[in-house]
């Protein structure tokens, strides 16, 4: 019995994509609407390459390019001439290599692991992993809040949006707010959707840590629980990483909290649930250690009795959350009623893709079958929009 194929280079390639009516702030950790502007974003994929001729790929949705790619290249070296299959070996080995930097460059290199065991053993990867179910419930999380008079700039706006995504077919909304973390208008926002879609969908609310104080906290989350909300997530300026503070605001809110998207290890997340600090565990395959590391925490939350919600969307997502017996809504994010989902992959092919109408009427969206994560990339549209190629061999 041989290891199977050999790992022979890692190739990254950064390239940038193009949004009408958005803009985005130079290192690429955010994006807005801003009408009649087009804006670029960039991005990076990572192709495997072995000596069979077998081949891992993964494009992550998201920005933050510079010091996530830097990161995989980083710990691409010692995979060069590894057995490809080795996926859990390879993966504590990246964990012991980022113990003083953190763990971030692990993601992508994963789950294009991942795709390419899944290409080696003809199964998609949620196949691979146990294929729970075939298609998920979804979500619309909103961009954050804006000034644009078309844009969402009013608790109305919002209102309008929960109903458009209603007619679509979904049945659960999330709202990201303001940045400036303004009690008052926050508080106008979840009221005026509550009123509005409360009554026929499930309505969450993400501060995305904008609340500068505990107290605030507590007093947003009291009106979480008036306006009868699923989840309140992350809700003020520690962060989304105190256990204490957590476990405070739990004592005075009815609400479920859901934390620990900014904690990016297994270990920690599940410190956080023993503790009782969050009420749900969150997962992101890009920035929390790839499909390996978010299968054993939403196992270990499992082992718990604990719900794993996995963040943000993408083909790596859905696998994820087809093989989660203990998985409740696909995220469907960063969503505007004026703007295209910036962190919908254009260069996908066979149809896949994650914009507004990516559901179907039932409210749900589908896992892709093919080998692998299941969908395919124009890799010829994507180097013809790169902009740096680095190849580690």
């Amino acid at each position: 019995m041989t290891d199977g194929p050999i790992i022979e280079r890692i190739e990254f390639i950064a390239f940038e994509i193009s949004i009408e009516n958005m803009s985005s702030d130079p290192a690429g950790f955010g994006v807005s609407y801003t009408p009649g502007k087009t804006g670029t974003h960039l991005r990076f994929g990572v192709r495997i390459y072995t000596d069979t001729g077998v081949m891992g790929e993964y494009v992550p949705g998201r920005s933050r390019v510079r010091p996530i790619m830097a990161a995989a290249e980083a710990l691409a070296s010692r995979l060069v001439g590894k057995p490809a299959l080795a996926r859990t070996q390879h993966y504590n080995t990246m964990r012991r290599l980022t113990k003083h930097i953190g763990e971030v460059g692990i993601g992508a290199i994963d789950i294009a692991l991942w795709d390419l065991a899944g290409k080696q053993y003809g199964a998609s990867v949620s196949q691979i992993l146990g294929g729970y179910r075939k298609r998920l419930p979804a979500y619309a999380s909103t961009l954050g809040g804006d000034e644009e008079a078309n844009g969402l700039s009013s608790p109305e706006a919002y209102a309008d949006f929960a109903e458009q995504c209603y007619e679509m077919g979904y049945r659960a909304y999330k709202m990201h707010g303001w940045h400036e973390g303004n009690v008052a208008r926050e508080t106008a926002l979840l009221e005026t959707v509550a009123k509005r879609v409360g009554d026929k969908m499930k309505i969450m609310y993400d501060a995305s840590n904008h609340l500068a104080t505990l107290a605030d906290a507590i007093e947003i989350g009291r009106v979480c629980d008036a306006c009868g909300l699923y989840w309140y997530e992350d809700p003020y300026g520690d962060g989304g990483i105190s256990i204490r503070g957590h476990q405070s605001l739990k004592s005075f809110v009815k609400t479920p909290v859901l934390i620990t998207e900014h904690i990016r290890n297994l270990e920690t997340t599940v410190d956080m649930l023993v503790a009782g600090a969050t009420d749900f565990a969150r997962a992101d395959p890009d920035y929390d250690g790839g499909i390996t590391a978010c299968y054993k925490l939403a196992n270990a939350a499992e082992g718990l009795g604990i719900d794993t919600e996995v963040h943000s969307c993408g083909p790596a997502m859905r696998q994820l959350m087809a093989a989660c017996r203990n998985s409740n809504f696909y995220e469907v994010n960063l969503v505007h009623p004026q703007m295209s989902n910036a962190w919908s992959l254009p260069y996908y092919e066979n149809g896949y893709h994650d914009q507004l109408d990516c559901i179907e009427p039932d409210g749900t969206v589908g896992v892709p079958s093919l080998p692998g994560m299941g969908v395919e990339y124009d890799w010829d549209a994507i180097e013809a929009s790169s902009i740096e190629t680095r190849v580690v061999k």
